[in-house]
Parts: C-alpha cells; sequence; structure tokens
C-alpha cells in the first residue's frame, strides 16, 4: 500500500528517503494520491493496521482477549452494505461467486470454507439482500447471482464485523446499541438499496441535502424527515448520557417506535431503523450460519 502511493506521486519506491519526500510532496498532490477511488489505483485500504501501539496484534485477537476500550457504544450497520463492496456486479454463476470468495481484496479464504459459505449464502432471492427488489432479479449490467454475492460481501466487510463487536462489549457487560438500517435515499437506483453511507444524512438530521447532487429526502413522505429526527436525536442522547433513549423520557416525542434495547448476547437485539415500517427492534440472527462462519474465522482465515 506505501509503495502504491508512491507510485502516484514523484517518490521512489524502495528508497531510504522515500518517506522523506513524501513528506515534501505539495498538499494538493498528496491529497489526490491519498484519495484515488478508481478501483485500480485505490490501493490504500481502510482495515485496521497493526501499529504495536494501539492496535497491538491481529483485532480479533484483541478483542477477544478484552484489550479494547470499555466504553459504551452504538454500533449499525446498514442492510444493502454489499452492493458498495461488491467487487463485480457480473456475478452469474456459482463458479464466478467460489472464484471471488477464493481472491477477494477484503479477505480470500481457502477452498474449505468457500464450500460452506457456497452453502451458507444461497442463491435464494428469498433471503439475500437488496431485498426492496422482491423475488426479481436485477437486469444487466448485473448478474444474475448480483444479489447474492452482496448479502456475503456486505457481511464480510461489515455486517459481521459490527455483530462480533456488539457480542464482544456486550458479554463485557459493557452497555451497547446496535441497529440496522433500512431505507433507501432519493436519487439511489433500486439495484443499489440500503448501500453505504446513506444513513449519514439521517444521522446528522441534513433535511435539506446540502452536498447532495440529489437531497436525500426530495419527494420523500415525512416518515423520511421523522426517522431523521428520531436518529439524530438519538445519536445526541447516546453521546451526552451513554443511551440512545435518555432524551425520549424528558422531550415530548409522538412516535410509536420501541424503546431502544441493549444489547444481550442471550437475547441479540438490534433496532430496525426504518421510514416505511415503524422502527422497532428486530432479532440480530439475520443470516446467522453465514455470519458465524465468518466471525469464527476471522483470524484463521481473513488474517483480521
Amino acid at each position: 500500500m506505501y509503495n502504491g502511493l508512491l507510485s502516484r506521486t514523484n517518490c521512489t519506491a524502495n528508497s531510504a528517503k522515500s518517506l522523506a519526500c513524501l513528506r515534501q510532496v505539495p498538499a494538493a498532490q498528496l491529497h489526490a494520491a491519498i484519495n484515488a477511488t478508481t478501483l485500480p489505483l485505490n490501493v490504500n485500504g481502510f482495515q485496521p493496521i497493526i501499529d504495536y501501539d494501539f492496535i497491538q496484534k491481529p483485532t480479533s485477537i484483541q478483542l477477544n482477549s478484552g484489550q479494547f476500550v470499555h466504553v459504551p457504544i452504538l454500533s449499525g450497520a446498514n442492510s444493502d452494505e454489499g452492493t458498495a463492496f461488491d467487487p463485480s456486479i457480473q456475478i452469474n454463476t456459482t463458479d464466478e461467486f467460489y472464484k471471488y470468495l477464493r481472491n477477494y481484496t477484503y479477505g480470500s479464504v481457502s477452498s474449505g470454507l468457500a464450500d460452506k459459505l457456497l452453502k451458507a449464502y444461497p442463491d435464494d432471492l428469498s433471503v439475500n439482500v437488496v431485498a426492496n427488489l422482491g423475488n426479481n432479479r436485477p437486469g444487466p449490467p448485473y448478474g444474475a447471482q448480483y444479489r447474492r454475492s452482496v448479502s456475503y460481501f456486505g457481511d464480510v466487510v461489515f455486517i459481521a464485523n459490527r455483530r462480533a463487536t456488539c457480542r464482544t462489549w456486550a458479554a463485557a457487560g459493557i452497555p451497547t446499541y446496535c441497529y440496522r438500517f433500512n431505507v433507501i435515499p432519493a436519487g439511489i437506483p433500486p439495484e443499489i438499496g440500503v448501500t453505504h453511507a446513506v444513513d449519514i444524512a439521517f444521522v446528522f438530521l441534513n433535511l435539506q441535502g446540502i452536498g447532495y447532487a440529489t437531497p436525500p429526502f426530495q419527494n420523500k413522505p415525512k416518515s423520511y424527515r421523522d426517522l431523521a429526527r428520531f436518529i439524530s436525536s438519538s445519536w445526541v442522547s447516546f453521546m451526552h448520557d451513554m443511551d440512545p433513549n435518555s432524551w425520549r423520557k424528558t422531550y415530548d416525542w409522538h412516535g410509536a417506535e420501541e424503546m431502544w434495547p441493549r444489547y444481550d448476547v442471550q437475547n441479540p437485539m438490534d433496532m430496525l431503523l426504518d421510514a416505511n415500517v415503524t422502527s422497532h427492534a428486530e432479532p440480530d440472527t439475520f443470516r446467522k450460519e453465514g455470519i458465524d462462519l465468518i466471525i469464527t474465522n476471522n483470524l484463521a482465515e481473513y488474517q483480521r
């Protein structure tokens, strides 16, 4: 990754002075080099890096041994995270899916685990993500098994790790609140669904859609704006009181949302944040077989 960054500057890789060279690169050029988003160039990665300080060992070991900051957390992910992390939208067959399981940027797996994952993530539209498509497969340029593959890729990059985090904090007796965001804002194609980062406008109560090409709340029903107020208030409440429910005890909120349950390992419940149905607690057990496979193999297979 370091050499990849050097390749996008005038600095020379494998040089003893390469770091000193990077320090002299003009800010605008360095910014462009770091923020390259074209897939072949985007080699920086965002996964944790062992620095022998804050991250002293693989994160699965560190979490399992209790070596993390024991403070309350609020942690969640979006329903269709995988549509942002699928390495190829043109996955048409089981063989093609298997190939990507064995050779994926965020963690290639052995043939043995790949075989188990094929069974845990079947080509079954009734359990695949992008649920807003119902029983339909998207047309070109999306492949026939697109929804199958994005189910796995969203779990391996985000959702399984979110569940493992919730389990770890809760098992340590630390107040833990988890969620699944399930709303498609304006401007997002149905094939992309509730993808990565679409919750941000709701969290920051950005009702005017400042900074968006298509304002997220444009032509959407009042329930969308109500959800944004509910989410942003819950986030502020958590930051202030370590409890996303506390604001509702003093503020005259007329919504019908359930109280946000504290995560429990024996009875895991997350908060489903939705604008098409009333937000409510749901069992955090969806895709259990596949997610358990990922969590169990975090160290041995995914080296994390």
